[in-house]
């Protein structure tokens, strides 16, 4: 699957706006987290039809194979929330094609579950030329895209005409606690890790390191 090499672009944009913080002396608390993993073919790859059990204890019955970056990305958090206390969480993450149908090749989708947070990541990748645009936040219709008969939810949506990047996002916030769930973004980078000669553009760095010099 050519172009595959792209979907650690997340990763690697938390990694840059992680070492740039670092140099501009960024006074707050910044804890990065890379959620890495071998997607490969081999006997423990992930296989349709097969049942997971997640970090936050739900299970997940895999319709997609190739929706597999939002199940690295929803142990990552979990992990995170049981063993750090935070006030703000961000993630990045290449995670659906269909991003560029919801927000053009410009832009890179927001979701958040605070809207003060949304707020002011649009206004941070205004600053830093990386422009951003809020999903529909409607978790209570986009739970509904991965009810499963076997499992706590499927781990891809029914019907991709429906929101599917928004939808998508909410599936990380499903494995992240229901009660006292800090302020949390999800930025889908997608359509903006990459410009038009197949070179990484470090999309993300620049409203991250932007948030945490506006904090």
């Amino acid at each position: 699957m050519p172009g595959m090499k792209g979907d650690m672009g997340g990763a690697a944009a938390v990694l840059g706006a992680f070492e740039a913080a670092c140099r501009a002396g960024v006074p707050q608390r910044v804890l990065a987290l890379l959620c890495i993993a071998e997607n490969a073919i081999g006997p423990d790859a992930v296989r349709p039809d097969d049942v997971l059990t997640m970090y936050s204890g739900k299970t997940v019955e895999v319709n997609n194979p190739d929706a597999e970056g939002r199940l690295v990305l929803s142990d990552g958090l979990a992990w995170l929330l049981k063993n750090h206390v935070v006030d703000e969480v961000i993630d990045l993450a290449t995670l659906t094609g269909a991003i560029t149908g919801a927000v053009g090749k410009v832009h890179a989708g927001v979701y958040s579950n605070d809207e003060g947070l949304e707020r002011a990541l649009v206004h941070a990748g205004r600053v830093a030329g990386e422009p951003l645009h809020p999903l529909i936040y409607a978790p209570e219709l986009w739970r509904k895209e991965f009810k499963s008969e076997i499992a706590d939810m499927k781990n891809s949506v029914k019907d991709r005409n429906n929101a599917s990047s928004a939808a998508a996002a909410q599936f990380i916030l499903s494995h992240m606690p229901e009660h006292g769930c800090p302020a949390w973004a999800h930025l889908d980078i997608a359509g903006t890790a990459w410009d038009n000669e197949g070179r990484g553009t470090g999309f993300g760095v620049g409203v991250l390191l932007e948030r945490a010099l506006s904090r």
